[in-house]
């Protein structure tokens, strides 16, 4: 179970909605919602990260307003690209450290939740996720040039190798163990 305090919904909303999103349905079908969800319940032995936690929240957040049936006087917003690609390119070359929202909001001049929202419309994905893949791109490179896998998930910022390897399993759908054995053994065959 989930629990989001009205206010950070309002947070993550602010300047987007004239009041809190009411969605009378109480079961929903929709996959955008599910799969932000499924992400923030991923892992409830470890607490979301604060890139992870903004993200998430403000993709929750948005599914709410979409998927309410109030009335809510909705603002579209002109994305700020500038300030975007500066982002992308801060959280590409400090991929392997702690990237803060705060950062975030320091390098583009936009607040967490405006900046989640408007890198998601323009690259399709949230910072964190970008950084993720940032890092597991990394992550496999160093594992492809003989680097320990304890290794790799600290040169790539993961917190611990058990934190490398779910989320380097999720996403390419094996163990960086299992990555590791596939390059040794194609290289050996050379």
């Amino acid at each position: 179970m989930i629990y989001i305090a009205p206010e950070l919904i309002s947070a993550a909303l602010e300047g987007r909605a004239a009041c809190l999103p009411f969605v009378t349905a109480p079961v929903l079908s929709d996959a955008t919602l599910r799969t932000s969800l499924v992400e923030a319940l991923f892992d409830l032995d470890t607490a979301l990260a604060g890139l992870e936690r903004d993200a998430l929240l403000g993709e929750i957040a948005q599914s709410l307003l979409r998927l309410s049936d109030t009335r809510l006087h909705k603002k579209t917003e002109k994305l700020d690209r500038r300030s975007l690609a500066e982002c992308r390119a801060y959280l590409a070359a400090y991929a392997d450290e702690n990237v803060l929202s705060i950062d975030l909001e320091k390098i583009t001049g936009l607040d967490r939740f405006t900046l989640a929202r408007q890198f998601r419309s323009l690259y399709g994905t949230s910072p964190h996720r970008y950084l993720l893949q940032r890092r597991l791109s990394n992550t496999r490179s160093l594992i492809a040039a003989g680097e320990t896998l304890a290794a790799a998930a600290a040169s790539a910022g993961f917190a611990d190798q058990s934190h490398m390897t779910r989320h380097f399993s999720k996403t390419y759908g094996m163990t960086p163990g299992r990555f590791q054995r596939l390059v040794n053994g194609f290289h050996s065959a050379d």
